[in-house]
């Protein structure tokens, strides 16, 4: 039986998951990301599948970050009846999630179209709408882990990734005559957490697959090991300097899992006297429900087993109105304020940063990964100036990264992760990365005995045919949406902001008009533009 796999999203890059794979008697979906990062990557969230989702007959889902589920009620809005596998943890999430989702979705739109119809560009659609939302999460079926999940001749198990609440690892079980046990088996890792994470036991997957789909998010970057109370002093030690800096503490946080991890070690060291008593915003309407939804699955979760309301401190200040969220820009220090989301690419952080990130004073303080091209992304890189919602913004605040909260393995617990599944029979597709995050997987994986024929880096939008019988597997290049060098990193939008960033800085500093209007001639002299 013929097995195809075409690598719809995070080929190349990070953001997008999504594998389409075809058999003999089926095709499915593992996954339905949104892309992140520049403007080019995300306008193919807008755009057509590389698949007819009417065509579909089922989709399984890895867990509920958005790079890996928010696309899913897209798939309902083109057509796509069928059941969606997930686990309660993600299923429940989701709930929450995608309904969020398409809040922003809404307002950013109305946002762009007030722009467009000002420039007399045509408006654009949301992605998609709360109905759409609303028929998706009636068509998720739960499963739990461990257990076989038969589609006809396809079998499906769900193991524990110790990512986030719900996450899995996928193991997919073909019939495949010319396999000496009559079987393929594939393992799509989904994303792997790091070992002793708070919550989630050690991920786990089973050895001797034919196919291994691994991401390769933190490929090249070791971070070291820490024990919880570790974790805890780093993170005393940030919000005391940031204190003692004299400004407000922001904290660009995921809304699932990173808050949760926050609150929990916040609360803590308040109890401990590690930090003085000060205000606390949860500054996310998101964050504030899926932090229900951990209290609701808190029997299930390591560290918190007998705990009684385990995020809630009298520090803690949850904000959900527009109203609240605006009356914190009155603090401008002594308070942390966390607040979505964590790569500042959407939400309310995005005004708690244009209020402190001129501020000396203030902190913002990075706990996630941040997609190449975001906001914060550019942020931790050192930019000096940024755009935020067409402002200006000069960048003053104290900008500090904190990776023990990271809900991926690094480097090394990658490698160890796949040398767990040995023997692989055929090959490693490297996924979910940045082109050099994907290269120092590779050159990890050959280090550890892996031959470097198998292991193969897709790029968005390749398909390859699985042959169980020794030989490569065969690449069939297909129509790309985006060509691969316009996948990860900047694109030309962020090099226009930046640009009109460099431009303004160099007007505002020129000693005289003279001289400001001689930069000004030279910059249309390059355009082509006749000067009179």
């Amino acid at each position: 039986m013929a097995v195809s796999v075409k690598f719809c999203g995070a080929a190349g890059t990070v953001t997008g998951s999504c594998y389409w794979v075809r058999t003999g008697s089926s095709q499915f979906l593992i996954d339905c990301g949104m892309f992140q990062g520049s403007k080019t990557i995300k306008e193919l969230n807008y755009g057509a599948f590389p698949f007819d989702p009417a065509q579909l007959d089922f989709v399984l889902l890895t867990h509920a970050h958005t790079d890996h589920a928010a696309l899913v009620p897209k798939l309902v809005k083109h057509g796509f009846s069928g059941h969606i596998y997930a686990t309660a943890g993600t299923r429940d999430l989701l709930s929450y999630m995608l309904p969020d989702s398409a809040y922003i979705q809404e307002m950013e739109v109305d946002r762009l179209n007030r722009r467009n119809r000002q420039r007399g560009k045509p408006t654009v659609e949301a992605i998609y709408s709360h109905a759409d939302v609303a028929q998706c999460l009636g068509q998720i079926q739960t499963v739990e882990y461990d257990a076989w999940l038969d589609f006809g001749d396809i079998r499906v198990r769900f193991w524990n990734a110790g990512h986030i609440l719900g996450a899995a690892s996928i193991e997919l079980e073909l019939p495949d005559p010319e396999a000496e046990n009559g079987t393929m088996r594939m393992v799509f890792s989904g994303d792997i957490g790091p070992d002793h994470k708070s919550f989630h036991p050690d991920p786990d997957a089973p050895q001797g697959v034919d196919y291994l789909f691994c991401e390769s998010t933190y490929g090249g970057r070791v971070r070291q090991e820490l024990a919880p109370d570790d974790r805890r002093q780093r993170l005393a030690k940030e919000v005391n300097d940031a204190l003692k800096a004299g400004g407000a503490l922001i904290i660009p946080a995921f809304a699932v899992e990173r808050t949760q991890e926050l609150l929990l070690d916040l609360s803590h060291l308040l109890r401990n006297g590690d930090i003085p008593r000060l205000p606390v915003f949860v500054d996310s309407p998101l964050a504030i429900r899926v932090t229900s939804v951990f209290s609701e699955h808190a029997s299930d979760l390591e560290d918190m087993k007998g705990q009684k309301a385990p995020f809630h401190h009298s520090s803690f200040h949850f904000t959900e109105t527009t109203e609240e969220s605006k009356s914190i820009a009155r603090f401008t220090s002594g308070v942390i304020i966390m607040a979505a989301s964590g790569m500042c690419d959407a939400g309310r952080i995005r005004h708690h940063l244009k209020n402190h990130l001129w501020r000396s004073k203030s902190t913002i303080l990075f706990i996630g990964y941040q997609a190449e091209g975001t906001l914060g992304w550019m942020l931790e890189r050192g930019k000096k100036r940024v755009k935020i919602q067409g402002d200006e913004i000069e960048v003053k605040a104290r900008i500090r990264t904190l990776d023990t909260y990271s809900g991926h393995a690094d480097n090394d617990g990658l490698l160890e992760w796949v040398e767990e599944r040995f023997p692989i029979k055929q090959s490693v597709f490297l996924t979910h990365g940045s082109p050099q995050a994907l290269q120092a997987m590779h050159d990890g994986l050959v280090a550890k005995g892996v031959p470097s024929t198998k292991l193969i880096i897709p790029q968005i939008d390749d398909a390859y045919e699985l042959l169980n019988t020794g030989a490569n597997c065969l690449n069939h290049q297909a129509a790309r949406r985006l060509d691969p060098k316009a996948v990860s990193g900047p694109d030309w939008h962020n090099e226009l902001a930046q640009l009109t960033l460099d431009i303004r800085a160099r007007l505002d500093t020129a000693p005289d008009d003279k001289t400001r209007e001689a930069i000004l001639k030279s910059i249309r002299t390059g355009l082509g533009n006749e000067v009179s």
